[in-house]
């Protein structure tokens, strides 16, 4: 059994991951660290997970006991973590932050399984992808492999409210979110940087532009993603790539229909559909944005490093009805 830390435990993305791992065939959870809640079940913040586990939140971290520990911290505390803390060598680490995520002064692989499941594997530190971040990779990669992301590429996504964390805030709360829609970073989104990295890296290089309006949308999970690519490139041979390219996935499949986000909720898929039409092609990509976009993802990267079933865990049942 691959024995199992987690830092952050409090959080969306932290009791997402519990749900996962109580239920992971292989993998069992020594910590859930919580300073806050230190000694409360953890089905008291987490309250889906009632009758589950016994399981309860510690201030303690036995890092010694574990395998891998999981960083399920907002973004800019790890590196911060790391600073003040020594973890064992011996002890691998999957990021949820993106602190890690750019190439730098560092060893982290960047947690993208569809292009880095070699490097994944040998990994001892896994920076996982942000959640925008993979749906858009995912539905741009293969377009980078053909080299025809050669103008500006517009991007529209809608990501819903348990993408802001679980910490309330005004753009979280009921009466706010509800009947509306409303957009926020307009081209400045954190997510484009590694976007840009991914794609420099099948394309070789970008010297266009990801011009990504990201969007609040009135649900709670899921994103669902448009993407316009001008190109003079036959529809057939781009929908061929794209087969292609995701066809030894295991969570990324192709779609000769249009896809729903109702498709992949409660799941690890991404789904991806492309349109044709004159002299552009547009892309759609759904994912869950807690899942492939974050502890799904996470597990996925966790299964690889230990060298056992990247679908172990992960057989999720889409929220369809």
């Amino acid at each position: 059994m691959i024995k199992v830390g987690i830092l952050g435990a409090a959080g969306y993305t932290g009791g997402e991951l519990i749900r996962l791992l109580l239920n992971h065939p292989e993998a069992e959870i020594v910590f859930a660290n919580s300073e806050s809640n230190a000694g409360n079940p953890v089905s008291d913040v987490h309250e889906g997970l009632i009758g589950d586990t016994n399981l309860k939140f510690t201030d303690e971290m036995p890092f010694d006991k574990v395998d891998v520990v999981f960083f399920c911290f907002g973004h800019g505390k790890s590196e911060h973590f790391l600073q003040e803390h020594t973890i064992p060598a011996n002890v691998k680490i999957i990021d949820l932050a993106q602190d890690f995520r750019i190439k730098g002064d560092h060893d982290y692989v960047y947690g993208l399984p569809e292009i880095n499941k070699k490097e994944i594997a040998m990994a001892q530190h896994v920076a996982n992808p942000g959640c925008f971040a993979t749906a858009i990779q995912l539905a741009l990669l293969p377009a980078a492999y053909l080299n025809i992301l050669k103008e500006d590429v517009a991007v529209n996504a809608i990501t819903g409210s348990t993408g802001a964390g679980q910490k309330p805030g005004s753009t979280t709360h009921f009466s706010w979110r509800v009947d509306n829609l409303s957009i926020y970073k307009p081209f400045t989104h954190q997510h484009i940087a590694e976007i840009r990295q991914s794609l420099t890296q099948i394309q070789g290089y970008l010297d266009a532009s990801i011009d990504f309006i990201p969007y609040r949308g009135n649900f709670a999970r899921g994103i669902f993603c448009t993407v316009v690519i001008k190109t003079k490139a036959p529809i057939e041979d781009i929908i061929e790539a794209y087969k292609d390219f995701y066809r030894e996935a295991v969570f990324t499949h192709y779609c000769d229909k249009s896809i729903d986000l109702k498709q992949v909720v409660n799941t690890n898929k991404a789904l991806v559909h492309v349109d044709g039409f004159e002299g552009k092609v547009l892309v759609t990509s759904c994912i869950d944005n807690l899942l492939k976009g974050a502890v799904g993802q996470a597990v996925q990267n966790m299964n690889i490093m230990f060298g056992i079933a990247e679908t172990a865990g992960l057989r999720l049942k889409a929220s369809g009805f």
